[in-house]
């Protein structure tokens, strides 16, 4: 029987490409300057990835990536956009897009944001300029099938947490959070007005921090439209003034003597929109307001942020005094 010997230059050889090749996969390298974003399309092949990693200078070669490849043969490459900012090893880079670590922007809108606060927070986050996503917002088109009278996309803006690309537009932006407030519309199986009650949630929303308070709120503001009495709700005339560009971080007289249709202290019954995008908490207050007959409210001056409410315009004149006084100490 022969034995088959391999000579030894050829061990060495081959001892010696292996170490070779792993020093290439642990190598880190990084032929770019700050920042590079590299996509790869649904579809784009392990050599296609190779190539473009290789332009970007993300990888030193692309066989670098490929052999990667080889060596992590079971893992499956995934499709989308990558932020790269630092030297990296083709195993790591392998491993990142593996795993899909794929960048994108996370933008939070909590409960009571108006469409002014969702575009400072766009461009804070580099999405876009706030006045773009105004421009957008201003424009009611993608719900007036839903609401033929809104002014604005205001109220209608879902508040959640997300998560965008770098090539999302002010446009697309709005879209997705009118999508999300429409499947929220419909989960809740209702046959109410919507712009009547999205424009009520946001009161309710402004002015109970407290959910458990929402109900109670919201049946103070339907007790008032049932009687025709003026709501005077403050969030309506901070509201109006910075319509107007006027606001100054509290309410003056000259806010409250505002003839905006917006400053409910002059105009009885609803204003002519949202004055903030709700969450579903206030919305479900509006639909199922508390068994109450309380014309009146105001916070209690215990720093607990829950309100008094009163029947009673002399009740709540002794409430209000209560909470100056309570202030000043």
């Amino acid at each position: 029987m022969r034995v088959l010997r391999i000579p030894g230059s050829l061990v060495f050889l081959a001892a010696l490409i292996a170490v070779f090749a792993a020093y290439r996969l642990a190598s880190s390298y990084q032929g770019f300057s700050g920042e590079v974003f590299v996509e790869f399309p649904r579809g784009t092949s392990a050599q296609g990835i190779a190539d473009r990693l290789a332009q970007a200078g993300v990888v030193r070669d692309r066989w670098d990536f490929l052999l990667a490849r080889v060596v992590e043969n079971r893992r499956t490459l995934q499709a989308g956009e990558y932020r790269f900012n630092r030297a990296a090893s083709p195993l790591e880079v392998f491993d990142r897009i593996a795993r899909g670590d794929i960048f994108y922007y996370e933008l939070k809108v909590p409960e009571g944001k108006t469409i002014f606060d969702i575009a400072m927070a766009a461009e804070q986050l580099g999405l876009f300029k706030a006045e773009a996503f105004l421009a957008a917002a201003r424009n009611p088109s993608l719900i007036r099938d839903l609401d033929p009278r809104a002014p604005t996309l205001e109220g209608y803006l879902f508040p959640s947490t997300y998560r965008l690309s770098r090539h999302t537009t002010p446009e697309r932006l709005c879209q997705i959070m009118t999508a999300k407030f429409r499947a929220m519309w419909a989960s809740l199986h209702t046959g109410a007005n919507v712009h009547d009650t999205v424009t009520l949630a946001s009161l309710v929303e402004k002015e109970g921090k407290l959910s458990e308070e929402r109900p109670a709120i919201a049946a103070v503001f339907r007790n008032r439209l049932h009687i025709g009495m003026k709501l005077d709700c403050d969030p309506t005339t901070i509201y109006a003034a910075i319509l107007e560009n006027r606001y100054r971080g509290i309410i003056y007289r000259s806010d409250l003597a505002s003839e905006s249709l917006y400053n409910t202290y002059r105009h009885p019954g609803l204003p002519p929109g949202p004055i903030a995008n709700s969450g579903l908490a206030s919305i479900k207050a509006v639909l199922e307001p508390a068994e109450s007959s309380a014309l009146y409210f105001v916070l209690r001056p215990d720093g607990s942020g829950t309100h008094e409410f009163s029947t009673s315009i002399a009740a709540h004149q002794a409430a209000t005094a209560k909470y100056r006084q309570g202030l000043q100490r």
